[in-house]
């Protein structure tokens, strides 16, 4: 029996079980065998020699955005509007066959928007290209799911599940939970808040199906059973994601606007140029992207050439954002804070540069006087305007 056979028969037998206290335990068995023949499926199974064009496409700009949904959704022509890039549309399904990368700039970022071919039911499995297809999402740092609003829900169902299949996790958080591998001791579960929809018993017994007999475990939040599988695995990807409704054109007014009220939703209209710019809004808030500007001594910050890095970023990621060689040669940074920086950003940017300066003065004097004076100066923008200079 093969995994894909495997697979198929463990979710036959979990929908035949009734969910209840009495089978939390079996489900759980059941979950974790599931997530380790799908990690098992995901892999290489050989070192084979050419297999066709893959999608090894060079990630570049400031951020990646993926495209993601069934054929003839719109992917090209969104693609084909939002850049410079012409993607290939036609009225026949599959017109795109590998990935088609566009540069869409907005508020002086390069965000490289992904149009990657139309999957179908069925993918995580490896029908339809489509380990390609959500191995490139995977890269992603925000995903664009098209669907039809001319079809129904279903559309919607569907790519969750696959998408879920693969380890990704649309708009989800990272479960606060902490686990360490240890050579003795057997396993040690400590928990900060009441477990209601697990328990310890199945997670003892999770552990023992991976063959984990020795470990720490910390939970600081009411976590499920599959989030607890998830930091097992550890391979799991947590990647923000916007549902965009195409040919509102072709729907009434009570469907476009049920729809549009719906979390992280977008309504637009490709053909007619519908509400294309309040998406491109909502990809820079989901991205959570920060401007940086240089600045000189005595001169003001050049806000002509921003250099955008994500929301929390270090001094280091300014330092790579400008060239990779200059964190090496880095010794200090000069930092200001405006008024509207609170206490707790300056302590943070603070403690940021007492590290980095601990850090460089273990580099040798010869090495400083290579770097010339090393000195920099760096504004940081909020989307929301000026925050903290650096």
């Amino acid at each position: 029996m093969g995994i894909v056979e495997k697979i198929k028969e463990i979710e036959e037998e979990m929908a035949r079980t009734q969910k209840n206290k009495a089978t939390e335990y079996h489900l759980g068995l059941l979950k974790a065998k599931l997530a380790r023949y799908r990690a098992q499926l995901l892999e290489p199974t050989s070192k084979s020699s050419g297999g066709g064009t893959g999608f090894d496409v060079q990630k570049s700009g400031d951020a990646r955005v993926a495209l993601i949904g069934f054929p003839s959704v719109g992917k090209s022509t969104l693609l084909s509007k939002c850049t410079h890039t012409q993607s290939e549309s036609a009225a026949y399904e599959f017109t795109t066959l590998t990935a088609i990368p566009g540069v869409l700039e907005y508020q002086g970022a390069r965000i490289q928007l992904l149009d990657l071919p139309g999957i179908v039911e069925g993918a995580s499995e490896g029908r339809g290209r489509g380990r390609q297809v959500v191995a490139t999402a995977k890269t992603a740092d925000l995903i664009l799911i098209m669907l039809d609003a001319t079809k129904s829900e279903e559309q919607r169902r569907l790519l969750e599940i696959e998408l879920d299949a693969v380890g990704i996790r649309l708009n989800k958080k990272r479960p606060d939970v902490v686990f360490k591998r240890k050579t003795t001791g057997g396993i040690t579960i400590n928990k900060t808040v009441p477990l209601t929809k697990t328990d310890e018993k199945t997670i003892r017994t999770i552990l023992a199906s991976y063959k984990l007999h020795n470990c720490d475990v910390m939970i600081r939040e009411d976590i499920t059973t599959d989030e607890f599988i998830d930091v097992l695995i550890g391979t799991r990807k947590y990647i923000p994601c916007l549902y965009v409704y195409n040919k509102i054109d072709a729907i009434s007014l009570e469907r476009m606007d049920k729809l549009a009220r719906e979390d992280h939703t977008v309504v637009i209209s490709c053909e007619l140029g519908l509400n294309l710019d309040y998406l491109i809004e909502k990809i820079w808030e989901e991205l959570d992207l920060v401007k940086v500007y240089t600045k000189k001594r005595g001169a003001h910050p050049d806000l002509a050439d921003p250099i955008c890095l994500r929301k929390g970023a270090t001094v280091e990621d300014v330092c790579n954002g400008i060239h990779r060689s200059l964190a090496a040669n880095f010794r200090y940074a000069l930092v200001w804070a405006s008024h509207r920086s609170s206490t707790r950003t300056r302590r943070k940017w603070a403690s940021t540069i007492t590290s980095w300066t601990r850090m460089s003065s273990q580099s040798s004097r010869n090495d400083r006087k290579a770097a010339g004076d090393g000195r920099m100066a760096v504004c940081v923008f909020e989307p929301a305007g000026l925050s903290r200079v650096v």
